[in-house]
């Protein structure tokens, strides 16, 4: 009560009058996604689109992009008078570009300003159901906006060496709309049954939380039962310039496939997310309550602890994004600190001043598009930095730092449609970690940040390719090495151990301790036979070694079903 009674200050203080026309947010992993990244390296201009960096996407602000895109077409007349070839007058887009350029503006409908005869369906189930063909109910007036589908995942496979099956069972709603043109909301409810590969199997046990959810239930044999709900409600604050929304759900700050300042990678959680957006610039207030790690034994109240961040982002020219992050976990438990409620305000000013007790954490990203075809990424995260330790002791444990680089390549080598992903991340041992195991940066006993937590070097390419409008393929290896305890001594990859517990303060690499190395191979072929129904078919390989240790596990994981309203459950970590 102690966080949602802070917010509601806030929300009084910074909001006595709501606005209208605001928006709700583009679903985790939806399909639009890579599109949205198509449009922006493409277009190479200074729109909203630059704004990316922070994820989950504004609806309203990309349909606006996209429609204005969409009456940029000029047709050509072949022979005959009848217009029959289409051209882009500003970007180079493909024929499947324009196809999913008008199934993202069928999926939004309720932004889309122009007349939209072909969003309706010729045959709608029992004249109620299905009337839009994105839609299972949709009720669209003056006041008033609803779209509610059905949610559905069934997925079955066999992984080598694991006599039983590999199987998930998804099913739930999703809901969103408008009120008045003032409030929007939005909801995802899932009830799931899952028994995923080994590897799966030994992070839940490890964790005691499943993988980007949380809390579950034992389910038959190394199965888990886990309830799934999302929901939010926006508002704008200031028309056109300060958007608020306050919901528990998933949050994301970067330009990868990985994040080192805030990844969508763990559970969901209570938040306040203030954005504004003036000129050039564009500013996200985000507050947060978290969970400490815990070992839970029965029904009880789990403690609480809080985080704030600030994102500053810049179009510093049409191609260049430049963004500025702070952030800070809060280390007294069950109990919010109102300074960090300055929307303002240098956190770590704020940290200072309250005597040091809190985890705080600064950096850089940028994204430079070039050439319309491809876009630089990259971040740079410091959680402590002295100077002198950098030049003099490279290999002190003070020195707290991860760096992330990654290029996107789109239309890949001629290619229509072939888009690569390449990217890496370093992180140093003991980043993400403090002194005590509540202000670490953490949630629900998995990393704010990025899975592996610390001390690991990372490497991934993605290559995604839609060979035609309804046919998706997606091919993926990461391989990485990171440095685990060894011999009960910390080595700084475990976020969650106190950093006091190391025995010396210097000699730490990456890679320093037991060395582990690991490669993941996934290739996944998915065929939309409807709007957002696709047929599922993935195929993985992870090998797992430590050096020094017998034995290596070896896991090869074939998979098929069904997916509706959802994005696909993968394992890749």
């Amino acid at each position: 009560m102690q966080i949602i009674k802070s917010f509601a200050k806030l929300l009084f203080f910074i909001c006595p009058v709501f606005a209208t026309a605001q928006s709700t947010y583009l679903n985790q992993g939806s399909k639009d996604i890579r599109f949205v990244d198509r449009l922006e390296i493409k277009q190479q201009t200074n729109t909203d689109l630059n704004f990316s960096t922070l994820k989950p996407f504004n609806r309203k602000a990309i349909v606006r992009q996209a429609e204005f895109l969409d009456s940029a077409r000029m047709g050509y007349a072949d022979s005959t008078g009848r217009d029959k070839y289409w051209q882009w007058t500003d970007l180079d887009l493909t024929p499947i570009d324009e196809y999913n350029l008008h199934s993202f503006l069928m999926n939004n409908t309720e932004w889309v300003s122009a007349p939209r005869q072909d969003f309706m369906s010729k045959k709608p189930l029992l004249r109620a159901f299905y009337k839009t063909k994105t839609n299972f109910l949709e009720v669209k007036n003056d006041n008033f906006f609803l779209a509610l589908n059905p949610v559905l995942q069934i997925h079955q496979g066999f992984e080598s060496g694991n006599n039983k099956s590999v199987s998930l069972n998804s099913r739930g709603i999703t809901a969103r709309g408008l009120i008045a043109k003032k409030i929007g909301f939005s909801a995802f409810i899932t009830e799931n049954q899952e028994r995923g590969p080994e590897f799966f199997q030994q992070q839940v046990a490890k964790s005691k939380a499943v993988p980007g959810v949380g809390f579950y239930k034992p389910f038959k044999t190394n199965g888990v039962d886990y309830f799934d709900a999302r929901g939010y409600i926006t508002f704008a604050a200031v028309k056109n310039y300060v958007d608020v929304q306050f919901g528990y759900d998933k949050n994301f700050i970067g330009n990868g496939y990985r994040s080192l300042f805030l990844s969508d990678w763990g559970n969901s959680n209570l938040f306040l997310k203030l954005n504004t957006k003036i000129w050039k610039f564009n500013y996200q207030n985000l507050f947060m309550e978290l969970m400490p790690q815990f070992k839970k034994a029965g029904d009880t109240l789990l403690d609480r602890k809080y985080a704030a961040m600030h994102h500053l982002s810049m179009n510093v020219t049409k191609w260049l994004n430049i963004g500025l992050f702070e952030g800070v976990i809060f280390g007294r438990k069950n109990n919010f600190d109102f300074q960090y409620l300055n929307p303002l305000i240098f956190y770590r000013h704020i940290e200072g001043t309250v005597g040091s007790p809190d985890n705080a954490v600064a950096g850089l990203d940028f994204k430079a598009n070039i050439a319309h075809r491809a876009q630089l990424y990259g971040q740079l995260l410091l959680d402590e930095f002295i100077l002198s330790e950098v030049k003099n002791n490279p290999t002190s444990w003070v020195n707290k730092f991860g760096i992330q680089a990654g290029v996107k390549y789109v239309d890949a080598f001629g290619v229509r449609n072939l888009d690569i992903q390449v990217e890496t991340n370093r992180v140093r041992p003991f980043t993400y970690s403090h002194n005590d195991t509540i202000a670490n940066y953490t949630h629900y006993n998995q990393p704010l940040a990025h899975p592996l937590g610390a001390n690991f070097q990372e490497v991934l390419a993605i290559v995604n390719f839609q060979p035609t409008p309804r046919w998706y393929i997606s091919a993926k290896a990461i391989y990485y090495y990171q440095g685990l305890d060894s011999a009960g001594k910390n080595f700084g990859a475990n976020p969650f151990r106190d950093y006091t517990s190391r025995t010396m303060n210097s000699g730490f690499k990456i890679g320093s301790g037991s060395k582990a190395t690991c490669l993941n191979g996934m290739l996944q072929v998915s065929y939309e036979w409807r709007e957002n129904l696709f047929f599922d078919l993935s195929m993985q390989y992870r090998n797992y070694k430590i050096a020094n240790v017998a034995g290596e596990s070896n896991s090869s994981l074939i998979t098929a079903g069904i997916r509706l309203n959802m994005f696909k459950r993968e394992y890749d970590f």
